[in-house]
Order: structure tokens, then sequence, then C-alpha cells
């Protein structure tokens, strides 16, 4: 019996010798069937392979060798390369050899966010019809799967997929249109990387290294390690009080929506520790394993996760843009996203935070190479999930393919503001994209308000003069503050020739008053 067994270990042993021993030429998700490579830029490829062997790639008339390192990793850089279709690519190592086909050459970009970047194109307005008419060979999709991690993940889960009805309808809406506005203009192949997760906060995806890096961040550290000791009490707690929560939210939510206002989140179960709201937690395990893939940009559409804690969101939104920059490593590459749109019944501040968290999307704008979406106008304000993101999709569309395809002929954003001069009891507002300022559904403007002390503040009169805004009010002699569209659904209406809504803003203090 006792030299069964032992004859059994052997046996397992030497398996598992002839398994480690073996050739293994392996690439990482990102690199399979169907994938597009960003033109115009030497393009990284790695992967991994026996420590210390020859590895040979052969794509598009070039020919690349490199040698595994002591770990098996290995990387190629492929020469800048024009736009181009079906082509093959073939790595091989030792006996292994691996052939990957239908290549692009194209535009890369990726989508990351919470959920209105991951609500799907099948259940957006017009979803199903345009789901039925969705095949485009040019379109690539690439759906990173939810992981979070405590460590920095070196492949992720995903495969990519041609743009097709069954494809598609579950991909994101807004980078779906994004996609397919940006392919119609300059007709070359589009790749879209979706790395997205509903309901996460910004801090999950920044680098710990980052997050580290400033005091001002400790906030999220202090609340996290709070929330993972107390989340067996918390679980505890919501599993006892299930059913009285669950029926006293059916009926706040009647009473909501006879009132007019968006009904209450529905209560569920708490977040396990290590999900979606760990910090750092989906930078490792979703955006770490795609760097270095070339790409041309990113498109981003989150906060609402953050709209209280928007003081803090000033410092982490820059700090994300630029850490995934770092993480790249290829320079300022386009960031653009989109700005929170109204939603609430309530026209005024109602302390939400989402005002304020817009202004600081807006002010984000200073950082190089960045550009905002704005939906002020487009929002629902009885969902948090509004369902036309078929315009959200064009608006990141038109910035991109002003600021990156040179197509100068569009105007890719409505005013937005830029300094104020003081004219007596008068403020006079200028704006970036002035061209044609004019007001919608309405002759007269609406969405001004004016300040004395920046604290209370009046409805204001404004009117257009040339390619700039007039303000005051009656009931203010000395001007501070000038605010427009500040609320949580604001009923602003000022515009361009572009048809595009203005941003909302709140001007620097005017009188310096503290």
């Amino acid at each position: 019996m006792k030299r069964l067994l032992y004859l059994i270990i052997l046996s397992i042993f030497i398996t598992c010798i002839g398994i480690s021993a073996k050739a293994e030429l392996r690439l990482p998700s990102l690199f399979s069937h169907n994938m597009i490579l960003q033109r115009d830029i030497e393009v990284p490829i790695w992967g991994w392979a026996n420590p210390g062997k020859k590895v040979v790639l052969i794509f598009n008339s070039q020919k690349k060798e490199t040698i595994s390192d002591s770990n098996g990793k290995w990387k190629i850089i492929l020469d800048k390369m024009s736009a181009g279709e079906n082509l093959e690519m073939v790595i091989s190592s030792e006996k292994d050899t691996i052939v990957l086909k239908n290549i692009s050459i194209g535009e890369v970009w990726i989508c990351s966010g919470q959920s209105n970047m991951e609500f799907q194109l099948g259940k957006s307005l017009n979803g199903e019809n345009e789901v039925k008419n969705a095949s485009n060979p040019l379109i690539k999709l690439f759906t990173v799967t939810h992981k979070s991690s405590n460590e920095q993940l070196e492949d992720c889960e995903g495969v990519w997929k041609i743009c097709t009805p069954e494809n598609v309808k579950n991909f994101s809406a807004v980078a779906y249109y994004f996609a397919k506005n940006i392919v119609k203009e300059i007709n070359i192949p589009i790749g879209i990387i979706q790395a997205t997760w509903g309901g996460s906060p910004i801090e999950a995806w920044i680098s710990k290294k980052t997050l580290e890096s400033d005091n001002a961040f400790n906030p999220v550290f202090e609340r996290w390690e709070k929330y993972v000791k107390e989340f067996p009490i918390i679980l505890n707690e919501f599993n006892q009080n299930r059913d009285l929560l669950l029926s006293k939210w059916k009926e706040d939510s009647a009473k909501s929506v006879s009132l007019g206002f968006a009904p209450p989140r529905k209560p569920s179960a708490p977040i396990e520790p290590l999900g979606r709201n760990t910090p750092s937690g989906l930078y490792n395990g979703m955006i770490f394993p795609l760097a270095p893939y070339g790409i041309r940009g990113v498109i981003w559409y989150q906060g609402e996760s953050n709209v209280e804690r928007y003081d803090e969101y000033a410092k982490l939104f820059p700090a994300l843009i630029k850490d995934w920059r770092k993480t790249w490593n290829i320079g300022d590459f386009p960031f653009y996203y989109v700005q929170l749109p109204n939603f609430s019944r309530k026209p005024e501040p109602s302390g939400s935070g989402w005002p304020e968290l817009r202004e600081v999307q807006r002010k984000t704008l200073s950082i190089v190479n960045t550009g905002m979406a704005v939906t002020i106008d487009i929002g629902d304000s009885m969902d948090l999930h509004p369902k036309n993101k078929s315009d959200v999709g064009y608006r990141l569309a038109i910035i991109a393919l002003a600021n990156v395809y040179d197509k100068n002929n569009i105007i890719c954003s409505g005013p937005l503001f830029k300094w104020f001069e003081l004219y007596e009891n008068k403020v006079v507002l200028y704006f970036d994209f002035s061209v044609g300022l004019t007001t919608k559904e309405s002759d007269k403007l609406k969405g001004f308000q004016i300040s004395s002390d920046n604290k209370i503040f009046f409805d204001a009169n404004a009117v257009i003069e040339n390619d700039h805004v007039l303000v005051w009010s009656e009931k203010i002699d000395k001007p501070s503050a000038v605010r427009y569209a500040w609320g949580d659904n604001p009923k602003g209406n000022l515009s361009n020739q572009s048809g595009l809504p203005a941003s909302p803003f709140l001007t620097e203090n005017l009188q310096n008053i503290p």
C-alpha cells in the first residue's frame, strides 16, 4: 500500500515537472484574433515564453526577434504602420507557434468609468433598432471582465470581437456611438477597449502609488479601512433588516414618483471588501493589465459615486489622468470625459454635490489635452441613468474629431466660461467657443444668478452682446460671484451656433471677498 502511494506521488511529481518544462508561448488576452493595433506609433507586443528563448514575430512585412528574460517575459516593438485590415500575425518560440488572424491597424480608445459608461446599447434610447443595424467590420470591441485586485495583474480577461448585433448589444452604448461617429468621418478601423464597473468610485481606478503620494488622499484609505473593519456588522444588520428596508423603499419610491421626484436607490447588500470600491482595486485588475497596449486616448464617464466628496474629487480626477498617462508612458494622450448631466426634479442646488462636481470637471479642462462633453441638457430628472447615450457618444466623438483627427470645421463644444470683467454693477462674461452665442427654446437667457457675498445668490438679468454675456441684478450693487446652470437639474439655455449647451460654471471671487 505504501509502495503504491509512493508510485502515485512520484507519478504526479514527474507529470508536474513535465508540464513546467514544456515550452509555453503565451500572449495577454489583448492579443487575439480580430484585434486592432494603433496606427502611426511604435506598437508594443508582449507575452511569455520559456526563459532565455528566442521569440520571432512576423507581421505586416516586419520580422522582429527578441529573447525572453529570466522570468520568461518578452516584448517586441513594431515599427509605425498605416491603417490596414485583414492582416495576420505569426509569433513563434521553440516549437510553439501562435497565429492571429483578421488583425486591423487603426485607432484604439479605452472607455472607462462607472454605470453610465457601462450602460448597454441594447437598453439605451432606440437601442433595439440601433443594435439591429450595428454590423460594422471597421469597429472592434474588447470588454475587460470585472476584476478587483490588491496586486497589479499582468493580464485581464476578454477577447476582441467584431461589431455585430450580437456582440454590441451588451457593449457600452456611449463607446459604440463614439466609435460609430468617428468611423463615419475617417473611415478607418477603430477599436474600443471597455473597462467599466457600475457604481465604482474614482479612487478604485487610481494606482496605489499615486494615492499614497499625497496626504490629501489619506481619507480614502481611512474610510476604506473603517469599512473593512465594520463590514461583518454592516452585512449582518442588512440581512436582519432586509425586508423592512425593501418595504420602506417601495413606500418611499411611490411617494417620490407621485411628487415628481426621482425614486431613491433600491437597498442592496453591502459590497464585499474586495470589490468595485476598493482603492486601486480596479486599476490593478482592469487598467494596469492593458498597458502598454498602443492607444490613441481615453474616454471617461464617472463621478456619480463621488458627488458627496466633490472637494476630494478636485484632486482625485487630475491625479487619475496623470496616473494613467504615466502608466502608458506615451505622453499626454487625449483624455475626454463626460460632465455629469442634469438629474432630479430640483432645479436649485440641494446640497447634493452635483453642481460642485460638475464645476470640478469643468476646471479639469486646465489639464493639457483634455476635453469635456457637456450633457446638462440631456439627462433624466427621474433616472440616474439617462437612456439617451447617442448624443453623449456623439459629443465625445466631435471633440476627438476636432482635436485628434483635424476636422477643423467642427465646433466641438458649447460655450465654456473663460474670464470676466466688472463694469459698474454689472459683470461681463467671456467664453471659449463663443461664436454665435444664442439662446435655446427662449429669447430670454435663463439660468444666471449673481451674489454680493458668495453665499446668497439672486436670479440675474442676462443679455448676449456679440461674443459675451452681460449679467446684473437690481438687488446687487457690488457683485462678488456669478454662476450659471447651478443646480441638480438647472434650467440654463445658453448655447452657440453649434447648438451645444454651455457648461455650468461658477466664477472666481470677483471682489476678493472671503
